[in-house]
């Protein structure tokens, strides 16, 4: 029995934005691009598919309405098209993202949230998506709210969380599920730190996976760390993922589409077995 079917993600839009000399100030961050340099965001969903993803994010991480203000919904519509444009015939994502600072979930609005996550994703629905990705959600009863939101519009939805060390990972998981996620991930954690949680999500009962982080510069995974070397150390832990069954496999803040290029030709090789 062969190796069972990988899905490469993409790859960060925000960090490789800044990484090509755009300056990102917040709340808007990502979102600045969509204005200033659309070409720019365009050009790295075309790295991405010439690296080989066949899921591409559309950078709507901080098109909400406290971030961007009432143009939002254009500024989310323009995202998608730019992603649609620059990947014909490939899976596009619309990306939600928890409404305050991803790593303070004690921030988080909780079931306050839902009139914001439910706006953004009837448009990212509207628009077309593939898939509703939320993402980097570190308090449970916002991913909750989210996922249930994002599953209303009846497109494909899956969650991406950040274990915060107050987060029970499985247990949201499983939540999610339950709410309508039909797979999760967890993302943006370091990649050399990643393992323990994709073998945490391998007993949610869907498919899963992780898009990882490159850690601290010291890593040589990212951050100015010769490309093709820090490539082929994040493909070595990736391989880990797959080992332990993820089936979905990106990378976050710190990659690229050199780390992408590595997931993709990994995944070509199908020559990962998955563990029974």
């Amino acid at each position: 029995m062969g190796a069972p079917h990988v899905t490469v993600l993409d790859g960060p839009v925000g960090t490789e934005l800044a990484r090509r000399g755009l300056v990102l100030p917040s709340p808007a961050w990502s979102a600045v691009a969509l204005d200033q340099a659309p070409e720019l965001v365009a050009a790295i969903h075309r790295d991405y598919v010439a690296a080989g993803a066949t899921v591409h994010t559309a950078n709507t991480f901080r098109t909400k309405r406290r971030s961007v203000g009432p143009r939002w919904e254009e500024l989310a519509r323009r995202a998608v098209r730019l992603a649609r444009g620059a990947a014909p015939g490939l899976r596009v994502a619309g990306s939600i993202a928890p409404l305050e600072d991803c790593y303070r979930p004690d921030l988080s609005p909780g079931l306050a949230s839902r009139a914001e996550h439910g706006e953004l994703a009837r448009v990212l629905a509207d628009e077309g998506v593939d898939v509703i990705l939320c993402e980097t959600f570190a308090d449970e009863t916002e991913a909750v709210v989210a996922v249930e939101e994002a599953a209303r519009t009846g497109v494909e939805t899956w969650i991406a969380l950040w274990p915060s060390p107050a987060m029970s990972l499985l247990r949201t998981a499983r939540a999610c599920v339950a709410a309508g996620a039909s797979a999760v991930l967890v993302n943006c954690v370091a990649a050399t730190e990643t393992l323990p949680f994709v073998v945490e999500l391998a007993r949610a009962g869907v498919p899963f996976g992780a898009y990882a982080n490159a850690g601290d510069e010291s890593a040589g995974i990212g951050w100015g760390a010769d490309a093709e070397d820090g490539a082929r150390a994040y493909e070595a832990l990736a391989r880990t993922w797959l080992e332990a069954g993820a089936t979905l496999v990106g990378g976050c803040c710190g990659t690229g589409p050199a780390h992408v290029a590595r997931l993709a030709k990994m995944a070509a090789t199908r020559a990962v077995p998955k563990l029974v």
